[in-house]
C-alpha cells in the first residue's frame, strides 16, 4: 500500500473537545470498516481549522471514497515519496 498525507479543511476542528474528537474518530472508523482492507488510518494532526492525516491506501480513489462516506473533506491528497528524520543523518 502507498502512504498518503491528506489535508482536510475543517473550520473549528482545533476547538473540538475530547468527546467531539472521539465522535469524529468513530465516524471515520465506520467508513474505514466499509473500505477495509484497501485503506488504513495511521494518525492525524489537528491544527487551526485543518487536520493532516496519514493513511495507507491502495490508491487515491479509496481515500476519496472514505471522504465521501465519512463526510470529512479530502481537500488535498499527497502521496508520500519518502521519509526522513534526524536518524537519516546517521
Amino acid at each position: 500500500m502507498k502512504k498518503y498525507v491528506i489535508e482536510r479543511e475543517i473550520p473549528g476542528v482545533d476547538q473540538m473537545d475530547a468527546e467531539q474528537l472521539k465522535g469524529a474518530a468513530a465516524t471515520s472508523n465506520a467508513a474505514l470498516a466499509k473500505l477495509a482492507p484497501r485503506v488504513q488510518w495511521v494518525e492525524s494532526f489537528v491544527t487551526k481549522d485543518k487536520t493532516f492525516c496519514v493513511y495507507l491506501a491502495e490508491d487515491e480513489s479509496v481515500i476519496r471514497e472514505h471522504a465521501a462516506l465519512s463526510g470529512f473533506p479530502a481537500t488535498r491528497i499527497t502521496e508520500v515519496a519518502g521519509v526522513i528524520s534526524p536518524v537519516t543523518a546517521g
